[in-house]
């Protein structure tokens, strides 16, 4: 619509007004009128679909992304890091999505102008248009010389952000910290400087993309001076009439507002390419765990066969040249406890991460119910297991909505065996509404023992055949810790269950003790054996019950 208007108002000067044809005049006004509604009602249409299209691909992505998020080991989780990922679910797709819909309005609406305008040039006057050949190449030199020496710059200035944001998910989690130890000053530095280099870069990056208004403004300014001038002198002598000039001086001027769209346009598309590799980057990671589709025949539960056994295992994180646990030796039978304890950093957590496959071994086999793990398919291992976590987690919505994790068809009754089991019976009558009492984001409403023990009944109404217990006992009581590991003893089925504790009261009448030093099994055995044989374990045992330590029970007895 808009490049047909110079062509109506050429007619209408040259033909209208030259010749004072009133009748000429008037439909060459309602053309452009019609032109006009025309024009705006294709424009509300083309608004409506790009915007439909870019909400709707951006929807798509997102879901994608987080999918294959979903899909990644831990190993590969842990090098991402949790702030970058973040940036890219929010910051990065917001921004694809408004390149995407700038894309779809302006991309293909301004080089359609620019480039139909040289066109109809030609239809008035050849010499003219000439003008126009000259200065869309140099125009077009300018607008991507500036977009692809932007793309890289635009790309570290998200890269910065991760830093940012990271600095800022830190700071926010860890507020309570930061003020115990009068840190704030320091933390305020930490986040300045983040800040400050995100600024840096966004400055130089703006000062490159500002240049693209004013040096497009200057060939285009030349190329309309170098028009009227020889649109003046072609007029003069007869080569060309006035309503010419004006129609070509029109095209000029549509080039000139379509190149100030584009070159704003520029700025966006460029943060938007940037921003798709970095999504781009994350879709490309094949996850590094295979699982196969379909389980091998399997019997079942065969009481002779461990129900978790290490061969010969060792792990070592992605980056770190030593092992976190070495060469780990033992089974654990359908019933049995085993206990897990050691140092900080002896590999106790990363023994119970391995047998739900979160990480792969670097060396040996793991077999569960005398399956090797790597042959499950995905989600079939996590069903046998249920997992308490070191750190607990209670997500938004309502205590039955947690508890339904573990089973989503467990009955209330169900519920409450499993929270009597958990000692978190009293937790849940004490709350207005009782399974329907809400759980605030990260459960904030709940103090640290409230809880753990909802994560552990939320693994107990899973009904798992192994049960794993990180250190999720540490904020409770001895008298309740020792209430818990009774009840889940008298739990119906013979369940597998692992202890990882700091306390040799919590793992002392477990059926199996692996005391872990350095990422090495030190000792293995029952508590009598232990205290007998392993140095680690006493030493661990006499510092928290030292009144049972023999030279210590003989000065009692003096």
């Amino acid at each position: 619509m808009n490049l047909f208007v110079p062509l109506v108002i050429a007619e209408m000067i040259n033909v209208g007004i030259a010749d004072s044809n009133k009748p000429i005049i008037f439909k060459d006004f309602a053309i452009l009128v019609v032109l006009a509604i025309a024009g705006m009602v294709f424009s509300f249409v083309a608004q409506w679909f790009a915007a439909n299209a870019s909400v709707g691909f951006t929807t798509g992505l997102r879901q994608a992304l987080f999918d294959h998020i979903q899909k990644l080991s831990y190993s590969e989780l842990d090098k991402l890091g949790t702030s970058s990922l973040i940036t890219r679910m929010t910051s990065d797709t917001n921004q694809i999505q408004n390149g995407i819909n700038l894309a779809l309005r302006l991309l293909l609406r301004s080089p359609f102008i620019v480039f139909g305008s040289v066109i109809m040039a030609f239809t008035i006057n050849i010499k003219g248009a000439l003008i126009f050949v000259v200065a869309v190449p140099l125009l077009s030199v300018v607008v991507f010389g500036i977009m692809l020496a932007s793309i890289p710059l635009f790309k570290k200035s998200q890269a910065a952000l991760d830093r940012l944001t990271e600095v800022t998910r830190e700071n926010l989690s860890g507020v309570r910290v930061i003020r115990a130890f009068c840190k704030e000053k320091e933390e305020i530095k930490s986040f300045d400087e983040a800040n400050d280099n995100l600024t840096r870069i966004n400055e130089f990056t703006g000062r490159l993309s500002a240049l693209m208004n004013p040096i497009t403004f200057l060939i285009i300014n030349v190329a309309s001076i170098v028009l009227i001038k020889e649109g003046a002198v072609n007029v003069n002598i007869g080569d060309m009439r006035q309503g010419d000039v004006v129609a070509l001086y029109n095209y000029m001027a549509q080039m000139i507002i379509e190149l100030i769209k584009l070159a704003s346009l520029i700025i966006t598309i460029n943060k938007s390419l940037a921003c798709a590799d970095r999504v781009a980057d994350i879709l490309d990671i094949e996850p590094d765990m295979a699982y196969p589709k379909t389980m091998r025949e399997y019997s079942g539960r065969q009481e002779e066969l461990p129900a978790v056994e290490f061969q010969n295992v060792s792990f070592s994180y992605d980056g770190s040249e030593t092992n976190a646990v070495e060469k780990v030796d033992f089974a654990a039978y359908a019933g049995q406890t085993v206990g897990i304890i050691g140092g900080t950093g002896s590999g106790k957590s990363t023994i119970v991460n391995l047998i739900m496959r979160f990480y792969d071994t670097t060396e040996g086999n793991i077999f569960i119910d005398g399956i090797n793990t790597s042959e499950y398919p995905e989600g079939n291992l996590i069903d046998k297991i249920g997992i308490v976590p070191q750190k607990a987690v209670l997500f938004k919505g309502t205590i039955r909505d947690n508890l339904l994790w573990g089973n989503k068809d467990a009955t209330d009754e169900e519920l409450w065996k499993a929270l009597r089991a958990a000692q978190a019976e009293d937790v849940v009558k004490g709350k207005e509404g009782g399974l329907d009492a809400m759980v605030e984001q990260g459960g904030r409403n709940f103090s640290g023992g409230q809880k753990q023990r909802l994560t552990i009944a939320r693994a107990l109404v899973k009904k798992p055949e192994i049960l794993i217990m990180d250190d999720s006992a540490s904020a409770l009581d001895f008298a309740t810790d020792l209430a818990l590991r009774r009840a889940v003893k008298a739990m119906e089925g013979k369940m597998t269950v692992f202890i990882v504790s700091q306390r040799t009261s919590s793992i002392k009448n477990a059926d199996l003790i692996l005391v872990f030093d350095d990422g090495k099994v030190c000792g293995k055995g029952t508590h009598e054996e232990l205290i007998k044989e392993s140095t680690v374990y006493q030493e661990i045992y006499y510092s928290q019950f030292p009144m049972e330590k023999p030279e210590n029970k003989k000065e009692v007895t003096a």
